[in-house]
């Protein structure tokens, strides 16, 4: 610690009192007042040159934060371009957008729906059969969430791959039987068939952005409509 002393003390250091200003400061190791000694107490110099080179240079110490910040500034973009992609998903198929579906996936990429009753296939069968088998649900109102991303390595470059783990919930209703969709004029619009379960998706980067590779539907639960009573 430093020493303050007044010069006026009895027991100020000898023969120091008349060159020294009231108040001034000494250094522990007594090299003089602080900033007039002939180098830093020897307690901060072994600190000093534990630092250094052999030669006395200082080791340059390597500044990784804006590097890690563009890190994980590019993790946020992919995860939020990954949510995106997830929600195309759902809107396509709730409006029907069979040409936006198909533009989901990769040239190669495939869709599972055997456990809720359907195909498995390459996205433009798998479109082709969703355009057939949805005119029976002209209401419907697909909710995917609790979405868990996680990142992979594809090439040796982390984030090339993701995979997606998320439930859903699918409200909707079936077409009357002369084919008029559900509304004001034809009838009511609250679902009565909805199932729910859990989706799969596998996701890669490619050159237009990310892009869905596989899509595996894992169908836990449905409700029907009660029988009609005779």
């Amino acid at each position: 610690m430093w020493i303050t002393y007044d010069p006026r003390r009895a027991d100020a250091p000898a023969g120091q009192g008349a060159s020294r200003r009231r108040g001034e400061r000494l250094s522990p190791a007594g090299s003089g007042p602080t900033g007039r000694g002939k180098g830093p107490p020897r307690g901060l110099e072994a600190a000093t040159e534990c630092r250094r080179t052999p030669l006395g240079v200082a080791r340059p110490v390597a500044n990784t934060e804006p590097m890690t910040q563009r890190v994980e500034l590019a993790t946020v973009m992919d995860r939020l371009a990954v949510d995106g992609l997830v929600t195309e998903y759902a809107v396509a198929v709730d409006d029907g957008d069979w040409e936006a579906y198909r533009g989901l996936f990769t040239a190669d990429g495939r869709a599972d729906y055997r456990s809720a009753g359907g195909i498995e296939g390459d996205a433009a069968h798998i479109a082709e059969w969703l355009a057939r088998s949805m005119q029976l649900f002209p209401m419907r109102q697909h909710l995917i969430v609790n979405r868990r991303v996680r990142f992979g390595i594809l090439d040796q470059d982390t984030g090339d791959t993701a995979r997606v783990q998320a439930d859903y919930i699918n409200p909707m209703r079936f077409a009357t039987p002369d084919g008029a969709s559900p509304g004001p004029d034809g009838g009511s619009t609250a679902p009565d068939f909805v199932c729910g379960g859990r989706y799969a998706f596998g996701l890669v980067r490619t050159d237009d952005g990310w892009r869905l590779r596989e899509v595996v539907v894992q169908e836990k639960w449905r409700r029907t409509p009660a029988p009609a009573s005779t």
